[in-house]
């Protein structure tokens, strides 16, 4: 048997806010980058470094629509989904790459929004997409 495996997880904070595209048939997508980061201690000087890796995350429709209307720039996020790698042609010719994380589920770890009384209330889920922030004590970490 022959199996592979494209899943990512990550939890990071948005570095902007969610950037909406519509399309035909009531579809849309969202895109936001997602900051997470790795600190440790440099051998040599002793000093604490913090190293930033910044993702380009893509949800689709409903959950373009959950993350826009509750996400901010700041706010932390759990994020499931796969890498996708694209490649396009530029108008001066050029060959452009870019890769993604196609996000396949999300729990809302805390959002601006709702620390100013906006928050949602409804069922937990809809279409495998988390709505609400996950308890400080279920983390996945």
């Amino acid at each position: 048997m022959n199996s592979t495996l494209n899943k990512v997880m990550l939890i990071g904070h948005l570095g902007d806010e969610v950037k909406m595209h519509y399309f035909k048939a009531d579809s849309c997508i969202g895109r936001f980058p997602l900051a997470t980061n790795e600190t440790y201690i440099n051998k040599e000087t002793g000093e604490k470094v913090t190293s930033t890796e910044w993702h380009n995350i893509v949800v689709r429709n409903k959950a373009a629509e959950l993350c826009e209307k509750y996400l901010s720039k700041g706010d932390k996020i759990y994020i499931e989904g796969r890498i996708k790698s694209r490649q396009w042609q530029a108008e001066d010719g050029s060959t452009k790459y870019t890769t993604e994380i196609q996000a396949v589920d999300f729990t809302f770890l805390s959002t601006k929004k709702e620390s100013e009384g906006n928050r949602h209330n409804g069922d937990s889920r809809t279409n495998g997409y988390d709505q609400q922030p996950a308890p400080e004590n279920d983390l996945p970490f």
